[in-house]
């Protein structure tokens, strides 16, 4: 756990760095239109059921119902256009893993820079397999007894799917694919679900949480590519 975070503070350093900001700038930009999108059209539909459901004098609950409807926006919305915003940002993340490796070693080469389709085919394949997995999880949470241990499932799961979502990036420049790539964290299942339990906690927090892909991203290549972190 102490070097996860060892390789996540290096990530955080590097993201500074002149070289990756252009791969960085751009995902941050559809982020902040997706969530202000997002945030508009789901303002605008609440405003418009608390018209027509709430009578007028009722109507002191719109102070109780913005701030629940901006907290459950913050908590459940931005991790969920977290997931979007990946998959249309994609192509940079796959730029930002290979020019990560340039900036901590000139003579690394990549061996695979995935064109766009073969980036757009992993990502939907791993929602695929998010996706999946999913309901038979959430079953979990219905059924007496098992339920208790549901939460610990979940989390557990969610931190394993961040991991390949990230780790995917350094993995595919090097032309390791999906299934390999899920073959390759199971030999490092402790790290890897390390690693994917900080980054799913930074995607919990608002605002913060639009920093930590390319963060994860440039810790997920140096780790891959055993560059040392700092002690």
């Amino acid at each position: 756990m102490i070097e996860i975070t060892g390789y996540l503070w290096k990530a955080l350093q590097l993201i500074k760095t002149p070289a990756l900001r252009p791969f960085i700038v751009i995902p941050f930009l559809i982020n902040i239109v997706l969530y202000t999108v997002a945030f508009f059209l789901g303002y605008l539909y609440l405003d418009h059921w608390i018209t027509q459901a709430i009578p007028e004098w009722l109507s002191w609950l719109r102070w109780l119902i913005y701030p629940l409807f901006f907290i459950s926006f913050c908590t459940v919305g931005f991790f969920s256009f977290t997931l979007l915003a990946n998959v249309i940002a994609a192509p940079f993340y796959a730029k930002l893993a290979a020019k990560t490796l340039t900036v901590i070693n000139a003579s690394i080469l990549v061996t695979h820079e995935p064109n766009l389709r073969e980036i757009w085919q992993a990502e939907f394949k791993r929602l695929s397999y998010v996706l999946s997995r999913t309901l038979p999880i959430l079953l979990l949470f219905i059924i007496p007894v098992i339920n208790i241990a549901a939460p610990i499932v979940w989390l557990l799961f969610s931190a394993w799917c961040v991991a390949l979502e990230y780790f995917a990036f350094p993995l595919e420049n090097q032309g390791i694919l999906f299934p390999q790539q899920k073959e390759q964290l199971k030999t490092m299942k402790i790290s890897a679900l390390s690693f994917g339990g900080f980054v799913t906690l930074g995607l919990s927090i608002p605002l913060i949480n639009i920093i930590v892909a390319p963060v994860a991203i440039i810790a997920a290549t140096l780790y891959t590519h055993g560059h040392t972190p700092p002690k």
